[in-house]
């Protein structure tokens, strides 16, 4: 398979796409960003969600010149459609300072004006909007070399036609037009004829995508909430064994960094990392040290993983095939399995395109509370009890419940024990990330975070005594230290902030090296 490099695209593009992750191209991304670039009519076939919109965008920001008037025209059916692709366009335009103006009905239309007199290089928009300003005068397009009809079908679906028609005759004969469609009815085969010259025909066939037997959920959250949402899940489901998906390389760092911050057992895994750092991440992984593998599609390719309890696409795939491979990593060898997406408000539709390609039903969760997240926790310390119960090797402890059984009653003492252990838990309920309340520290003292928690076994006295050893601070000097599932904090006199992180950073706690860092404060 070629690489984008091999495609004819410039290498600024190519240093773009490598900081988005972008590995290899798509088939539709393969085949019409050659013809593109070499200024020939389009005419390409094409499911939604197979990477269409790179393989018009990328030659469109390539072939810009840097003068600010409208040089190419992108028309779309949705305003979601048209404010995607215009996202796409202006970060592929990334370095150049590509001007790109979204143009749709819905938004007020003082914005759109005020974009258009200032000069834009590409605008993209639905057709009633378009024709809107183009009879207002603030939008001329004498001077368009490339115009794109996305989803030509279902724009004639809408009853677009005489729109679209219209908008095409004030555009320059000579322009380079590119249809992409779905499907090829009689009404696009119309416009093909009518608009095109010696059009270069692209069909990409769709395949029948089957979906494994797992159960399949959603849950909506807003951008800015999708970590926290995701920390919640994770804490209700337990997985022991699940892989998140995210789009990029640079995504996929950045919440592996975030979940280890937060004290999940996670990896990383994507492209940029050597086969030796791959195999180490995959022996961690595949033998229980890591629960979770943050991973990239590219990544994941190939992996036989068959005890994958979870699969969570943290992004939604812009590909339904993707989606279908993605899930298709648990549920195997007979077992249950369970596939999570987490989406947006605006990747509504996408999620109904992966419904429909794949046909299958995708329901709808509500994203669990903390007090789910707590109750969660309750369960589990019950399951843990039981087990503990099983094992037996319980003579020491009954020695000391006969002992206390003399003054207290032994169903008393029981449940001041579950009271002691589980005292940290509803601690915990309120924590939902690495943030400490700096307005507890006291004066003088600096809140330090660390990666371990109860659930390594972690006690106050394997803290104290790595400080104390490590550093060469006196257990009297260390202030207070609180322990949770999965992270701990403790306080540290500030002059010494610094010399306790660097030092600590990496020593081994119960077998596990610990991560440290500063507390940030809650805001």
């Amino acid at each position: 398979m070629p690489t984008f490099s091999e495609l004819g695209l410039s290498e600024p593009i190519l240093r773009v796409l490598g900081d988005l992750g972008y590995d290899e191209p798509t088939p539709i991304q393969e085949q019409a960003i050659p013809v593109m670039l070499s200024n020939s009519d389009v005419i390409a076939q094409a499911q939604t969600g197979t990477g269409k919109t790179a393989a018009f965008a990328l030659p469109i920001v390539q072939r810009l010149r840097d003068e600010r008037v409208p040089q190419a025209l992108i028309l779309a059916p949705t305003r979601e459609l048209a404010m995607q692709v215009a996202e796409a366009i202006y970060k592929y335009g990334k370095g150049r300072r590509i001007s790109v103006a979204p143009v749709y009905g819905g938004q007020p239309i003082y914005r759109q004006l005020r974009a258009l007199e200032q000069g834009v290089q590409v605008v993209v928009g639905t057709p009633g909007r378009i024709m809107d300003h183009m009879r207002r005068g603030t939008l001329v397009l004498d001077q368009i070399s490339t115009v794109v009809l996305d989803e030509a079908d279902e724009m004639l679906d809408m009853g677009f036609a005489e729109d679209i028609e219209f908008i095409l005759q004030q555009t320059p004969q000579q322009r380079q037009t590119a249809l992409f469609s779905a499907t090829m009815p009689e009404a696009v085969q119309g416009l093909v004829q009518r608009y095109t010259r010696d059009a270069k025909r692209i069909s990409i066939a769709a395949e029948q995508l089957a979906t494994p037997r797992t159960r399949q959920t959603y849950y909506e959250v807003m951008p800015r909430e999708k970590l926290d949402a995701l920390c919640r899940i994770l804490d209700v489901e337990t997985p022991s064994s699940a892989i998140i998906f995210c789009r990029t390389r640079s995504e996929a760092d950045a919440l592996g960094e975030s979940l280890q911050g937060r004290g999940y057992l996670s990896e990383v895994l994507h492209g940029d990392m050597s086969q030796a750092q791959r195999d180490r991440v995959m022996k961690r992984f595949r033998e229980g040290q890591a629960e979770l593998l943050v991973a990239t599609d590219v990544a994941a390719r190939g992996l036989d993983i068959p005890d994958v309890t979870h699969v969570i696409n943290y992004d939604v795939p812009n590909d339904p095939e993707a989606y279908v491979h993605r899930i298709g990593r648990t549920g195997r060898a007979g077992r249950t399995g369970l596939a999570i997406t987490l989406i947006t408000p605006r990747e509504r539709r996408m999620l109904q395109i992966i419904e429909r390609a794949s046909r299958s039903r995708i329901q709808r969760q509500k994203l669990p509370s903390l007090a789910d997240v707590a109750a969660r926790r309750r369960e589990a310390f019950r399951d843990a009890l039981r087990e503990v119960l099983e094992q037996g090797d319980l003579d020491p402890y009954i020695l000391m419940v006969e002992e206390m059984s003399e003054e207290h009653d032994a169903v008393d003492l029981a449940a001041a024990a579950f009271k002691l252990l589980l005292n940290e838990v509803e601690q915990g309920e309120t924590i939902t990330s690495v943030e400490g309340d700096a307005a507890g520290v006291e004066p003088g003292m600096q809140r330090l975070f660390l990666d371990v928690g109860r659930f390594d076994r972690i006690r106050p006295s394997d803290i104290v005594g790595a400080i104390a050893n490590e550093v060469g601070l006196s257990g009297k000097s260390i202030g207070s230290i609180d322990i949770y599932d999965r992270f701990s904090f403790v306080e540290v006199p500030n002059e010494q902030a610094q010399k306790v992180l660097h030092i600590l950073n990496g020593v081994s706690m119960r077998g596990k090296q610990v991560r440290v860092s500063i507390a940030k404060p809650k805001r």
